[in-house]
């Protein structure tokens, strides 16, 4: 009979531990899923900005050229044009410090610079909360790449 008891009380301490323990991993698998796609984001952006720039270096490129190569990066990484900034912005600069948007007056040598962005508001996945530690919507994501001008 004593037994019988004691088992009773044991299962009622695993049941009020599940409840305390619970909230604790589903907030920490939320924030993990949600941080993950952020590093997902900033890869993809990244990888596009690094396509741009491959093609903005190329002697007689256009800033279609740039755009259609951006666009067909995020879009083979899920991401459709709404989801990022339009058109990505292309910069040149002669001494590495100065930058400017007239990118397609650069010649040989030169670095150009191609950036990538959007904000978690527009591209994010919300699952956890911003006071539990989620990203909040204004949070600024950029990928960006330098190359040389090609001659």
């Amino acid at each position: 009979m004593a037994m019988q008891s004691r088992n009773r009380f044991r299962s009622g301490n695993a049941i009020l531990d599940m409840a305390f323990v619970l909230p604790i991993l589903i907030g920490l698998t939320f924030g993990a899923v949600e941080y993950g796609y952020a590093l997902y984001l900033k890869h993809s952006l990244q990888s596009a900005a690094r396509e741009g720039a491959r093609a903005a270096i190329v002697s007689g490129a256009t800033a279609t050229n740039v755009q259609d190569v951006v666009d067909s990066s995020m879009l083979a990484a899920g991401f459709a044009q709404a989801k990022y900034t339009r058109p990505p912005t292309i910069e040149y600069s002669t001494n590495g410090t100065t930058w400017s948007t007239s990118w397609a007056s650069a010649v040989a040598g030169n670095s150009i610079r191609v950036s990538v962005t959007t904000t978690w508001g527009t591209a994010g996945v919300h699952v956890l909360p911003t006071y539990l530690g989620g990203i909040g919507n204004g949070k600024v994501l950029t990928g960006s790449t330098t190359m040389r001008k090609e001659g």
